[in-house]
């Protein structure tokens, strides 16, 4: 172990701040959740309770859709503690206009922008809420609540060498699934 040097990630995830907010989600006997962040109880949603099946859009509303990072902790009915940290994800600046060129300047017409062609890639057995990469790599998706990804993909954003298959990774559950596109 090197302590010399401080290690340095290369990964898509924003860095953490040092005082990461605090999640605690207690799980009752019947399968309701109740959360508290930073000691302040989370509401419930307005159809009900949260579930252990809501445990995902949960996390979402709390992290404001992955903008900030916290640290959850999940203390199960039976006594279990289950503890990480939810990431957020770094973002991308937004996207620059292009100058108008000398022909658009002068009147004509700019070529209208292409409408996609999506592709909806579905595969089954990955853990709820987890990060899903999608490969070729053109973008990365989550799990729903019940372990479902979904993935659209633009086939004009794949590389014209490209084999024609897409590969879905649970970067939790280790599941791989591999679609053919059409």
């Amino acid at each position: 172990m090197n302590l010399s040097r401080p290690r340095h990630s290369h990964s898509q995830e924003a860095e953490a701040p040092v005082d990461l907010p605090a999640v605690i989600v207690t799980v009752a006997a019947d399968g309701t959740l109740a959360a508290t962040v930073d000691g302040t109880p989370h509401p419930q949603p307005p159809a009900g309770a949260w579930t252990r099946a809501t445990f995902g859009p949960l996390m979402d509303e709390i992290t404001n859709d992955r903008t900030v990072t916290v640290r959850v902790e999940v203390r199960e009915s039976d006594g279990g503690v289950f503890t990480d940290i939810i990431h957020a994800r770094k973002r991308t600046p937004p996207a620059r206009k292009a100058e108008p060129t000398a022909e658009t300047r002068r009147g004509r017409r700019a070529l209208a922008p292409r409408a996609p062609r999506l592709v909806e890639i579905h595969g089954e057995g990955f853990v709820a809420g987890e990060d899903i990469a999608v490969a070729v790599i053109v973008s990365h998706t989550d799990a729903a609540h019940t372990g479902v990804a979904r993935a659209l993909v633009d086939v004009d954003d794949l590389p014209a060498n490209a084999s024609g298959e897409v590969l879905l990774v649970g970067r939790v559950s280790g599941t791989m699934i591999v679609e053919r596109l059409q």
